[in-house]
């Protein structure tokens, strides 16, 4: 077998691959990748740039990219630094560095302070957004929110990664996206006060604004969300639905309680009616919720489905 494969491998080596075995008067060029000859029709040889595979998840994306964006899209192109090398590295002699010292303070007095709050903020809601996965029309808004909290001057003397974030959520219940505050918290690994206090002035000042509405997440939305994150069935993610619509209709008060609570006790409790069981830690450690809660809820529920 290995003798073979030796033979095949020093007859594919031995054959012909230049201009000369194709015909009397061999005219080549290049077409899309080939190097084909004109009057005969031989291909004679492939030019190969890369062998570029599509990535589909995030961790595909991040393992396959090879290059980074070479600009930033505020601020200075280029930055003088207070060195005292030059790129070939000799030293600068005392006219060298007040001249670039002038020149480095000329630089940033033409700098605004919302290109320098910029400068810092795109970076940080790139990366948030890459981060927890987020759609780009929902990044979109939570750019256009920021940059109204900007020049409004909102940022100033409190905590821009405390707006990134609280301007990010703000978008995603723009648009009914089922992430949750504590997901957006974790991610920017900023306190809960601050976002909660930096989401207070977005949705007061920033959203009437630009004509948004900020809506509230529904436990109807979340069943789903922890449903696929259980990995149950759509038939039990209805049945859920189902239970929790019920209840509603019998007179289950969901003003004043958590939605996570709720959505979490109905998947809880159809996931424990059908094939597909979950304990109450899994279910309690996807929504984030305590057991208390879930058993609690689970009890008003089940008192309303009667």
């Amino acid at each position: 077998m290995a003798n073979n494969y030796r033979d095949r491998l020093r007859s594919s080596r031995d054959t012909p691959t230049t201009a000369d075995s194709c015909c009397d008067n061999p005219c080549i060029e290049s077409r899309e990748g080939d190097n084909v000859c004109l009057n005969c029709g031989m291909i004679i040889g492939r030019n190969l740039v890369g062998n570029e595979r599509r990535a589909y998840t995030v961790e595909e994306v991040n393992k396959r990219r090879r290059t980074e964006p070479r600009w930033r899209e505020f601020g200075p192109r280029t930055m003088l630094p207070n060195s005292k090398i030059d790129s070939k590295g000799r030293l600068i002699g005392a006219k060298g560095k007040t001249l670039f010292s002038r020149l480095s303070k000329i630089q940033n007095s033409l700098i605004s302070s919302i290109e320098r709050n910029f400068w810092e903020a795109k970076p940080k809601l790139k990366m948030l957004t890459s981060k927890m996965n987020i759609p780009e029309y929902i990044k979109e808004t939570a750019w256009k929110i920021y940059s109204v909290v900007a020049k409004k001057k909102l940022t100033m003397g409190r905590s821009i990664d405390g707006f990134i974030a609280a301007s990010l959520y703000a978008a995603i219940r723009v648009h009914e996206f089922p992430r949750l505050l504590e997901e957006v918290c974790d991610a920017s690994m900023t306190p809960r006060r601050t976002v909660h206090r930096s989401l207070g002035m977005v949705v007061k000042e920033v959203l009437p604004e630009l004509n948004l509405k900020y809506k509230p997440i529904t436990a109807e939305q979340l069943v789903f969300r922890f449903g696929n994150d259980l990995g149950l069935p759509m038939e039990v993610q209805k049945k859920a639905i189902n239970m929790l619509v019920q209840a509603s209709k019998n007179g289950l008060l969901r003003t004043g309680k958590d939605p996570k609570g709720l959505a979490a006790s109905v998947i809880y409790m159809a996931a424990k009616a059908s094939n597909c069981r979950k304990t109450q830690a899994e279910v309690s450690e996807v929504a984030k919720v305590t057991e208390v809660t879930l058993r609690s809820r689970s009890k008003q529920i089940k008192g309303k489905l009667v």
